[in-house]
């Protein structure tokens, strides 16, 4: 994985294969409807061999289908899904939306990233089951897709299998100050923090293996930076502050200085930034895709790695967060907690101007009614 390309000219006996959505009749209608709770495999093979792409494109009424879809990846007939997420937030693409989206190993290509493509390798050595479940209360209308696979004698034990972990939550101020969003110590002294218990958990997983990367999709509420929180990974069980502990969001993801900017690296970059090109003058309020892929330079763990991150320094912040992590390890994994509901997936509301003129009215009646700027501050502060 190091280098793709270094092995390109190596020969091998191993049969190249694809299962797809053609038209088995000959014609042209190239598609497959899925029924609201229905689930449809993609994929159902036998023995030993290497998932090498998947190309999925779908056609659905409901405007957050990339939500309400789940993708599962089961190897070696497990009986708990390797790989369980919303399909969007899966191939790069959160909140249900759509945009170009382009790396190594994922992409949402266009038209208008409305083209889910993996080339993430998924190797396994007694069958692999690829699923989609329609959780949308709209029928898929088409669904199309290619599973491109090489068949093989067996499998190496040295190869860990693929997963990919989907999670979600709606942060609030946890901090040693109790409920004050105090960033960038506006409300006081900064709160310090010497423990990961209260941070954003991206993964938690039992085995042997290596951590390969992270779609982390940020919705901020407010104009402030939500990029102080800390990276920490813990391995081996290992107590705080652990091995690897990182100096901030933006530097884990390889930016710096509060950025608000495209930007698309093979291995880091920002898929999405609120507003036009990111120079609205709105800070960082709004939805922000960032993501780091560790194909160079992946975590490597022989019993266990939890991964998280602070939302804002030391916890102070509200953000409504997601995130999809994707590892390989030795079986078996440790279950996934359930996954959220269809309700509970539904992205928080866009802020929009109007409701930060009803946050100007409620400062002016805070202040007394008069006609204030906006930038006084009550004394002492």
């Amino acid at each position: 994985m190091n280098n793709t390309l270094a092995n390109l000219a190596t020969l091998s006996t191993a049969k190249s294969k694809r299962l797809s959505s053609y038209d088995r009749t000959g014609g042209n209608s190239d598609r497959v409807g899925v029924e609201p709770g229905a689930t449809h495999t993609l994929a159902a093979i036998e023995g030993a061999g290497q998932i090498t792409h998947l190309w999925i494109t779908i056609d659905c009424a409901d405007p957050l289908y990339r939500r309400n879809l789940i993708f599962r990846c089961y190897w070696d007939g497990e009986e708990n899904p390797s790989v369980e997420s919303p399909i969007g937030d899966f191939f790069g693409n959160g909140w249900g939306m759509h945009y170009n989206f382009s790396t190594p190993p994922l992409a949402c290509a266009p038209a208008g990233g409305k083209a889910h493509v993996c080339y993430f390798p998924m190797p396994f050595g007694r069958g692999a089951r690829i699923e989609i479940e329609n959780q949308s209360v709209e029928p898929i209308r088409s669904l199309y897709y290619y599973v491109d696979y090489e068949e093989w004698e067996s499998c190496p034990d040295s190869l860990g299998r693929f997963h990919a972990w989907y999670n979600q939550e709606l942060t609030a101020p946890e901090s040693e100050q109790g409920n004050v969003e105090n960033e960038w110590g506006l409300f006081g002294d900064a709160p310090k923090n010497a423990s990961d218990a209260n941070n954003y958990l991206f993964a938690e997983i039992e085995g042997t293996g290596h951590f390969v990367g992270v779609n982390y999709y940020v919705n901020c509420p407010s104009p402030m930076w939500y990029g102080e929180g800390d990276d920490m990974f813990l391995v081996d069980g290992e107590p705080w502050p652990g091995s690897a502990h990182g100096t901030g969001t933006e530097d884990y993801f390889n930016m710096a200085w509060c950025p608000r900017e495209p930007f698309s690296h093979p291995s880091f970059g920002f898929g999405r930034v609120p507003g036009e090109n990111g120079g609205d003058k709105l800070g960082w309020l709004g939805r922000t895709h960032c993501y780091r892929l560790h194909l160079t330079d992946p975590v490597r763990f022989t019993k266990s790695l939890r991964a998280s991150i602070e939302h804002g320094h030391a916890n102070v912040l509200t953000l409504e967060l997601a995130t999809v992590a994707y590892w390989y390890q030795s079986e078996p994994h440790k279950p996934f907690p359930a996954l959220p509901s269809v309700e509970a997936r539904k992205p928080r509301p866009e802020i929009t101007a109007v409701d930060i003129h009803r946050w100007r009215d409620a400062w002016r009646k805070s202040v007394g009614g008069a006609n204030p700027w906006g930038d006084e501050r009550p004394s002492g502060v």
